[in-house]
């Protein structure tokens, strides 16, 4: 008779529901003033991918900056990544407050290809901070507790590399709108996807988010997918390098 066998039922550790414990914070844990305090020196970037975001990228952009730039510092730097946009993405969000970098201006020499991917690692070489958020640049209903919530868990709790959003996704059926049911790619490919593959990450709500934040050390340690793998990707070769408890979520609602 195995160990486990022997041992009652109320007494048996679930390591998914441990990590989950302990491991997952709601955004409104985490207040900016609060932040800035622990910071201790490290240099935050916060970094939108956009291609042809004209209507909503210029309203993140001026709530972060005015909220996490201007009245308390917690963001050193904001960065849109042009992704060859065809309308007016780059002159929004500079008008706003953003630094705009061309994604074909980073690194010319190893290429540049169509993706989220190629806009996320050319981030890296675009930006200079020791903890990186992305926050995608089509988010309505914006809320700057989005970027402290992220980034909360990486600066108040030594051992995490790397948070990752969740939320509940509202269900647009053409008709109505309903407060949950979205995302059915997430839970009819993704999540099971993981469950057989790599069932230790089975508690992530949303492995396909893309809003996260991690330490540079972190994500330049890994490859990004070039194209839209990329968000479970990153997920996943984090786990593979530092270990299932390096790793957070947080609720932003």
């Amino acid at each position: 008779m195995s160990e486990n066998a022997r041992t009652p039922l109320a007494d048996r550790v679930d390591p998914i529901r441990d990590w989950s414990v302990r491991r997952t914070y709601l955004a409104g844990d985490f207040r900016a003033e609060d932040l800035v305090a622990a910071k201790a020196g490290r240099r935050v970037s916060v970094v939108l991918p956009a291609r042809n975001e004209e209507s909503t990228v210029g309203v993140i952009v001026a709530a972060l900056r005015s909220e996490l730039v201007e009245r308390v510092p917690l963001i050193d730097e904001l960065v849109v990544i042009d992704s060859h946009s065809a309308d007016g993405t780059a002159d929004v969000a500079r008008a706003a407050g953003a630094r705009v970098v061309a994604q074909g201006d980073v690194l010319p020499a190893l290429g540049d290809v169509p993706g989220k991917g190629e806009a996320l690692w050319k981030s890296l070489a675009a930006t200079d901070g020791d903890v990186v958020a992305f926050l995608d640049s089509d988010l309505r209903d914006f809320d700057p507790a989005f970027a402290t919530g992220l980034l909360g868990p990486l600066l108040t709790e030594p051992g995490v590399v790397f948070c990752k959003g969740a939320y509940e996704r509202p269900l647009d059926d053409g008709r109505t709108v309903l407060p949950a049911g979205g995302g059915r790619v997430t839970e009819l490919v993704a999540r099971p996807l993981l469950a057989i593959h790599w069932p230790a990450l089975a508690g992530f709500v949303q492995p396909l988010a893309g809003e996260y934040a991690g330490t540079r050390q972190a994500l330049e340690s890994i490859p990004f997918a070039g194209a839209y793998g990329v968000d479970i990707g990153i997920l996943v070769d984090l786990f593979e390098s530092f270990g299932l408890d390096a790793l957070a979520q947080v609720d932003l609602g």
